[in-house]
């Protein structure tokens, strides 16, 4: 080989190799543009953002609350609407004299619910058949509403409540202070009915006996 061979050959080396380190560079580019394009088009959702995403698409449905029913006394124009019927205390099932007050105040409230609504039905299962004053104070009541009649007013409060429990005794006795206000009378045609009964504020005894382990009302006497 000669100098001029030599010399060749050592120029062509550096330029094969320039060659070749262009040609991989090129590979190198082009072959990592496919791999770096997927992620590029496509891109990556974490599953928090799949149910973000979802939640804001379909807003769960919030209920609307029911509006609670309004009180109103009866009027001139109709009978009382969604009166509250009276809670029976836990109390007024015990045999004691705190359970005698308590049941005291119960059965008078479901008279007084009575009065306002014409319902005697809970107070009458409190109450026994053979009481004659109880069962003037029912017939008051299914007169009062008797043919689409109502009543106005006639609302009762115990303001004093006073037991005389003795232990072991078959029967209690109770006495009691009511008060009821005026009430006026009204036809199914909205006109004035009888005579209106003038307020009252009087003490009865409420004579309970205790059976089964609760309380009722065997007989009540108006004090004069």
């Amino acid at each position: 080989m000669t100098s001029r061979t030599c010399i060749s050959e050592r120029l062509r080396l550096p330029l094969i190799s320039a060659v070749a380190v262009s040609v991989i560079a090129l590979s190198g580019c082009s072959g990592g543009a496919g791999p770096q394009a997927g992620p590029t088009a496509t891109a990556v959702v974490s599953p928090a953002q799949s149910a973000s995403g979802s939640a804001s698409a379909t807003p769960s449905a919030t209920p609307t609350p029911k509006p609670t029913p309004v009180y109103k006394p009866a009027d001139a124009k109709g009978r009382a609407q969604n009166v509250p019927v009276p809670v029976k205390p836990a109390l007024a099932d015990k045999n004691t004299k705190e359970g005698l007050e308590a049941f005291a105040k119960y059965w008078f409230a479901l008279l007084n619910y009575g009065f306002e609504t014409g319902d005697l039905s809970s107070w009458e299962g409190l109450t026994s058949g053979s009481c004659e004053f109880c069962n003037v104070l029912k017939r008051s009541v299914a007169v009062g509403y008797k043919e689409g009649r109502w009543q106005v007013g006639g609302r009762l409060s115990t303001p004093s409540v006073e037991p005389n429990f003795k232990s072991g005794a078959a029967s209690q006795q109770v006495v009691v202070q009511v008060i009821q206000e005026e009430t006026q009378y009204y036809k199914a045609d909205k006109s004035v009915g009888r005579s209106p009964a003038a307020g009252s504020n009087t003490a009865s005894v409420v004579i309970a006996t205790y059976s089964g382990g609760h309380w009722a009302v065997s007989d009540l006497h108006p004090i004069r």
